[in-house]
Order: C-alpha cells, then sequence, then structure tokens
C-alpha cells in the first residue's frame, strides 16, 4: 500500500518525535512526563534535568541522525546497484569506513583525523567495490553485490587481525563500537547535520537517482551524464557511511531495512523515498539504541545486535523473493 507524501510525512514525523520522547523518557532512572517538560525547560530535579540534557538527549539525536545517514546511504546505493538488498554493511562500506577509523584510533589520532580517515576508507571501499566488479567487463550488479560482500568479509579480517594487536585495555570498548554504542557520541550534531545535506543532496539528485534505476544506458539515453552523477553519489553515500561509523560504529541492516519498506509505503521515486528514509531511519534506530540501553538496565548492549536481531529475517525474505526460482514455485502453488 502506497502513501502520498503528504500523508505520510507527518506519520513518520509523529513516528521520530514519539520516538526521541520515550529515548528521554525511558532508562535505569525513569523520567515521567511532567519531569521530562521541567527538566527540558531547564528547571525541576537537577538530577533528572542532568540526566536527560547531557546524557540522554544527546544520545537520542545522534542515534537518529545516524540512522538517518544509514538509510540515506542504503537507498542511494541500491539505486545505484539496481538492488534492494544493496546497503552500506553489505556492500563494504562500512567495513572500510570501520577499518580506516580504527586505524585512526590506534595511531592516537581523535577527533576530525579519525572522521577523515572513516571517509577516506568509506570511500577506498566504495571504489574498491566498483573497480574490482567492472574490470576488462560491462558493470554487473549482481557481480558488483557479491564483489561487496567478498571486500566486507575482507575488511572483517582486518579488523580482526587489528583487535589481536591492540592494547588489552581498550579492546572491550573498541568492540563495543565496532558492534554499535553510542555511549562515546560526543556531539549529535554531525550526524544530524550530515543527515540533513544529505537528504538536501539526495532530493536534488532525485530524478537521476530514478533514472539510474533504469539502468545506466537507458539512463544515458534519456539525457542523464552517468559518470558525473555516480561519482557525485558514489561520494554522498560514502560520506553519510562515514559519519555514521565514526558516530557510532558499525550498524547494521538500517540501510538494507528501511530503504525497502519506505519504497513499499511511499513508492519508487527518490524524491519522496529519501526523506520518507531519512526520518524512518533515525527513528528506527533510536528506538533500537532506547532498547539496548534499557532492556537489561543498567547494563547496555550493542546496538548493532538489536538491529540485525530487527534486520536478518527480513534480509533472509529479501533473498527468497529475489530468486527467481523460489518465485517461480509460489506461482506454481
Amino acid at each position: 500500500m502506497q502513501l502520498s507524501l503528504r500523508r505520510l510525512l507527518p506519520l513518520l514525523l509523529l513516528l521520530a518525535a514519539a520516538s526521541l520522547l520515550l529515548a528521554l523518557c525511558t532508562g535505569s532512572h525513569a523520567a515521567p512526563p511532567e519531569a521530562l517538560l521541567r527538566a527540558l525547560l531547564g528547571d525541576g530535579d537537577p538530577l533528572t534535568r542532568d540526566i536527560v540534557l547531557r546524557l540522554r538527549l544527546p544520545r537520542a539525536l545522534a542515534a537518529f541522525g545516524t540512522g538517518a545517514c544509514l538509510a540515506l546511504a542504503g537507498a542511494m546505493l541500491q539505486a545505484l546497484l539496481r538492488n534492494p538488498l544493496a546497503d552500506p554493511y553489505i556492500l563494504g562500506t562500512s567495513g572500510g569506513a570501520a577499518v580506516a577509523a580504527l586505524a585512526a584510533m590506534l595511531a592516537g589520532l581523535a577527533g576530525s583525523g579519525i572522521e577523515l580517515a572513516a571517509f577516506g576508507g568509506a570511500l577506498l571501499s566504495t571504489a574498491l567495490v566498483f573497480g574490482l566488479s567492472s574490470a576488462g567487463s560491462p558493470l554487473s550488479p549482481p557481480r558488483l553485490l557479491l564483489t561487496g560482500v567478498v571486500l566486507a568479509a575482507g575488511w572483517s579480517a582486518l579488523i580482526s587481525l587489528m583487535l589481536a594487536i591492540s592494547p588489552d585495555t581498550n579492546l572491550r570498548g573498541i568492540l563495543f563500537w565496532l558492534m554499535g554504542d553510542f555511549a562515546f557520541a560526543s556531539s549529535p550534531w554531525p550526524s544530524l547535520l550530515v543527515a540533513a545535506a544529505g537528504t538536501a543532496g539526495g532530493v536534488l539528485l532525485g530524478r537521476s537517482l530514478n533514472l539510474l534505476t533504469t539502468g545506466e544506458m537507458q539512463a544515458s539515453l534519456l539525457g542523464l551524464r552517468v559518470g558525473p552523477t555516480r561519482s557525485a553519489v558514489y561520494l554522498l553515500a560514502s560520506l553519510l557511511t562515514a559519519v555514521a561509523v565514526t558516530t557510532a560504529g558499525t550498524v547494521g541492516f538500517i540501510g538494507l531495512v528501511v530503504p525497502h519498506l519506505m519504497r513499499l509505503l511511499s513508492g519508487a521515486d527518490h524524491r519522496r523515498l529519501l526523506p520518507a528514509a531519512a526520518l524512518a531511519g533515525g527513528s528506527l534506530l533510536t528506538l533500537a539504541d532506547t532498547l539496548a540501553r534499557s532492556v537489561l538496565a543498567p547494563r547496555q548492549l550493542p546496538v548493532g545486535a538489536i538491529t540485525a536481531l530487527l534486520g536478518v529475517p527480513l534480509f533472509l525474505y529479501l533473498l527468497r523473493r529475489a530468486d527467481p526460482a523460489a518465485r517461480q514455485a509460489r506461482r506454481a502453488k
């Protein structure tokens, strides 16, 4: 069932507001609505005010921005590959960013140095995937997806080697960061600003993305400059992924699940799909992080484990739908 953006957007805005409010209220220290309102206004119990304004609010906003970045990157990569199973995690973009960011951490860099390293790693991984899959032959989306899966396995192996040589004192924190963790998200503004810029840039590229989904040859015949457009989408998706990785580590399946679900609700027009995916991705990751830090409070779970539990069943369902033999068997029944 598809909804017009006029109907879908208010629903997604309501979902975003509800997810943020739930994140502020939920935790080992309860904050009922009245106490929450006073804390947001700078009044009320000092302990509640500090917990809400200094801990929960920045973390919830960081989760929202990260989820929006991942959903946008996934939608853009799916348009390039013409495959709903593509996302930054599966294609190795997240892995490349994680390897570069981890290397920067081990080298003693911090702040913008880690962010630049993650962006370079994401860009390198994306370039390797597209370069290796098209070497000596026309670009094939299935071969590109398979190349991404293999490269992601290679990045995972490198991460394992880097963990093996990491100091024991930093190992637990690094492991949590790699599995997805907002405990060290110092500021939500980088992810929020990049998500907003990515949404605006994606909407401007929306018509071009629509043409790319028809195939590069058809898009070229329709007047699209495929090369520059593809490069612009590469850079934007890499930037979105890098910011997400530096904020929360490797969080999988948001870039896979959200664009596909929003495509079912809003249609395939990326001028509608991308804003919807940004809001839904931010809301979903905010809810997942709230669950991760509250289900066993005061202990916290890695948010990547929560998103994987949600994403794996849907990924398997999408694989079955994409299998021609499975479709033919369903028709025969």
